[in-house]
């Protein structure tokens, strides 16, 4: 019986690890961090950080979603990263849905913060009619 629980044991372990069981392996020393979501205008907005805290690129998730007016906007050119710090930095690339449409999802990219940031933001103006949409995280 012990020999089953150890094979068992290592088994769900070595899953883990490579990327193959249903819970999330964060890389060591990077923060989870939750999506946020705003709902105004008529437009759903859910972003979630997908790659913060490693790396020379930042990654969120977006996903919008309405049922009033087509999704135009582009993003590379309405959203900002802000870290504690007060710095700006804008987008380098989208990766997902072209402009238009009631749905829309993809990967929007900036370049990593200089300092290690232990707050940061992402700003959208205009996105669904809406003047500014703020979604804001903080470090443990």
């Amino acid at each position: 019986m012990t020999t089953r629980r150890s094979i068992l044991g290592f088994a769900v372990g070595a899953l883990a690890l490579c990327g193959r069981f249903p819970a999330t392996v964060q890389a060591a020393g990077a923060p989870a961090f939750a999506p946020k979501t705003s709902d105004a205008g008529g437009v759903r907005v859910v972003v979630k950080p997908k790659n913060v805290g490693t790396g020379a690129t930042w990654e969120f998730e977006v996903t919008m979603d309405t049922h009033i007016k087509p999704l135009n906007d582009d993003l590379t050119k309405t959203a900002v990263l802000v870290d504690g710090a007060g710095h700006r930095y804008k987008p380098t690339a989208w990766q997902g849905d072209t402009p238009g449409g009631h749905h829309r999802k993809g990967v929007l990219q900036f370049p990593a913060p200089t300092d290690a940031a232990k707050s940061f933001e992402l700003q959208m103006q205009g996105v669904g009619g809406v003047s500014q949409r703020i979604f804001q995280w903080t470090a443990n």
